[in-house]
C-alpha cells in the first residue's frame, strides 16, 4: 500500500532538496542535488533558473510516479533576497541575480538620497543597509539602470513562490518572504513601505497568500502551499512544540539566530551589525542576527584540504578535542578577528597561516574557534535582554561536534541542543499547512534533540 506523505522541495543556496514526510513526520525520502551556476548579463556568477526549473519539474513527476508514495501535498521552503522576475508568458525576462553581487554606489545613494536616509529606512524596513541582500533594491535598480527590462516585468516573485507558480501556474506573495531583509515591508505599519508604492513596484507583486492555506492542483488530487522562506519556515516546529522561550540557530550558508521572543525596536548598533527582523507565516516579527560562517566554513576546508592534501570532507572526521583547542588558543591569538564589525566578513582564520599548524585536526579546531567567536557576538545580539533558556541548533553545524561543543561552553547559563533532524525549513513548510492534508493530530515529540553540556576547556 502506498504511503501517504507531503512533498517539500527545500531550496537552498548551496544544496536543492526533494523530501517526503509521511503522517506522522518522519523523513521517508530525501534526494539532494548541487546545480551549476551560471551568470548574469555582466558576468557575475547567479543561480540558474533554468536547471532549477527542470529539476524541480523532473523530481516532481519521478515522485509523483512512484508507487511506493502517495503524494497528498506539495510545499516549498527556499532561501530569500531572490526574485524571479517573470514576463506575460510565465517566462523568466532577468537572471536570477545574486544577492552577493555588490550593489552600484550612485543607485545605493540616489534610493537614500530620495526617501530619507539608510538608517530611518532600515529602522522601519527592519532590514539592514545590504545592498542586494535587501530584494526590494533589486528591483529599484532594474527600474533605473534597465527600464526596458524592467518595463517587461509582470510578476516579481520571491523563489519559493516561483517554485509553486511553475507546478501550479499560479501567482501569489508570501508574508515570510516580504520580511526577510528585503526592505519593502514597513513593521511600524504592517503594509509595503511608502516607497515601494511610490515607485511603482508594488504593481509587480501578486496578492499576499496565507502560508497555512492550498490551493487545488488541476490534474493531480493533491493540493499546493505558495512556499515559505527558509528561515521563518525552521522556526514552525520550534513554536508548535516548544514550551519555553528560545532561539533557534538555523544554519546553512547563513547561520540565522532567530529569537521569537525578543520584542524591541531594532537600534542603529544592532542594524549596523547585520540585525534583522523576519516575519512569520502568522505575520509576526522576529528578531534575527546573521552571519555567513557556512559560506566561510566551506571556503575554509577548501583551503585547509588543499594544504594538507586531504579530501574537503576530511573535517566531517574530525572529533572534539577539548584539550588540543585550549592549547591552540594559547598559541594562535593574534589574528583574531575584530568582532565589533558586521558580519557578512571571513573569519579571523582567513589571516593565519596553515604552515604554523602541526595538523589538519589542528588547524580545524582553530578554524571553528574564530568562527565561533563569530558566533557568539551575533547571537548575543538577539539574546541580550530576553529570558530565552535554550538555543536550538538546525541545519549543518548541528551535526558538528567541535561547533556544538564550543556553542555550549560559550553558554553555560543555557540549555544547548543539536536538532537530530536538520530538516527544520522542510518540516516547518510541510507542518505550515497540516489540517490540509494531514488527519491526524501533529505528533508531540516531532523534534529529536542532543542535549550538549558545558566541558572544560575549550571555551570562547
Amino acid at each position: 500500500m502506498a504511503t501517504p506523505v507531503i512533498l517539500i522541495f527545500d531550496v537552498g543556496k548551496t544544496n536543492k532538496k526533494a523530501l517526503l514526510f509521511d503522517e506522522q513526520y518522519n523523513l521517508v525520502y530525501e534526494e539532494a542535488t548541487h546545480l551549476q551556476e551560471t551568470a548574469d548579463e555582466d558576468g557575475y556568477p547567479c543561480e540558474d533558473v533554468t536547471a532549477l526549473t527542470h529539476w524541480l519539474t523532473i523530481k516532481f513527476t519521478e515522485i509523483t510516479s512512484n508507487p511506493a508514495f502517495e503524494v497528498k501535498a506539495v510545499n516549498f521552503s527556499g532561501y530569500g533576497a531572490s526574485f524571479v522576475n517573470i514576463g506575460a508568458d510565465g517566462k523568466p525576462v532577468t537572471p536570477l541575480y545574486n544577492y552577493l553581487k555588490p550593489y552600484p554606489e550612485h543607485v545605493k545613494e540616489q534610493f537614500y538620497n530620495t526617501y530619507g536616509g539608510e538608517s530611518s529606512m532600515a529602522k522601519h524596513t527592519a532590514s539592514p543597509v545590504l545592498g542586494n541582500l535587501n530584494s526590494g533594491m533589486q528591483l529599484y535598480r532594474l527600474k533605473y539602470e534597465k527600464p526596458a527590462v524592467f518595463a517587461s516585468i509582470k510578476y516579481s516573485l520571491h523563489l519559493p513562490q516561483y517554485l509553486a507558480f511553475v507546478l501550479t501556474g499560479q501567482v501569489y506573495t508570501d508574508i515570510t518572504s516580504i520580511g526577510c531583509h528585503t526592505g519593502l515591508w514597513d513593521y511600524q505599519n504592517a503594509s509595503y513601505h511608502a516607497w515601494v508604492l511610490q515607485e511603482g513596484i508594488d504593481k509587480l507583486f501578486a496578492p499576499i497568500f496565507p502560508g497555512d492555506k492550498t490551493v487545488a492542483m488541476g490534474d493531480k488530487n493533491l493540493v499546493v502551499g505558495m512556499g515559505l522562506h527558509d528561515s521563518s519556515a525552521a522556526l514552525v516546529p520550534y513554536l508548535a512544540s516548544v514550551g519555553q522561550p528560545f532561539i533557534l540557530l538555523s544554519t546553512g550558508t547563513w547561520c540565522i539566530s532567530l529569537n521569537p521572543f525578543n520584542h524591541s525596536v531594532l537600534s542603529d548598533y544592532e542594524l549596523n551589525q547585520d540585525c534583522l527582523c523576519y516575519l512569520t507565516y502568522q505575520g509576526k516579527p522576529v528578531k534575527a542576527s546573521r552571519l555567513f560562517a557556512g559560506y566561510e566554513h566551506e571556503q575554509q576546508v577548501k583551503r585547509l584540504a588543499e594544504y594538507f592534501k586531504v579530501p574537503e570532507d576530511y573535517y566531517k572526521t574530525v572529533a572534539f578535542d577539548a584539550s588540543q583547542l585550549g592549547s591552540l588558543q594559547n598559541t594562535h591569538t593574534a589574528q583574531r578577528l575584530d568582532v565589533e564589525t558586521a558580519m557578512v566578513q571571513q573569519s579571523g582564520f582567513g589571516g593565519r597561516p596553515l604552515q604554523r599548524f602541526t595538523d589538519y585536526e589542528a588547524a580545524y579546531h582553530q578554524l571553528m574557534h574564530d568562527i565561533m567567536v563569530q558566533q557568539v557576538h551575533s547571537l548575543k545580539l538577539v539574546l541580550s535582554g530576553t529570558s530565552v533558556k535554550q538555543i536550538f541548533v538546525d541545519g549543518g553545524f548541528g551535526t558538528n561536534p567541535i561547533y556544538m561543543h564550543l556553542l555550549a561552553n560559550a553558554f553555560p547559563q543555557l540549555e544547548v541542543y543539536a536538532a537530530a533532524v536538520g530538516q527544520a525549513s522542510a518540516l516547518g513548510a510541510a507542518l505550515a499547512f497540516h489540517d490540509s492534508w494531514n488527519s491526524k493530530p501533529v505528533p508531540e515529540n516531532i523534534i529529536g534533540l542532543r542535549h550538549y553540556a558545558p566541558q572544560a576547556g575549550g571555551s570562547i
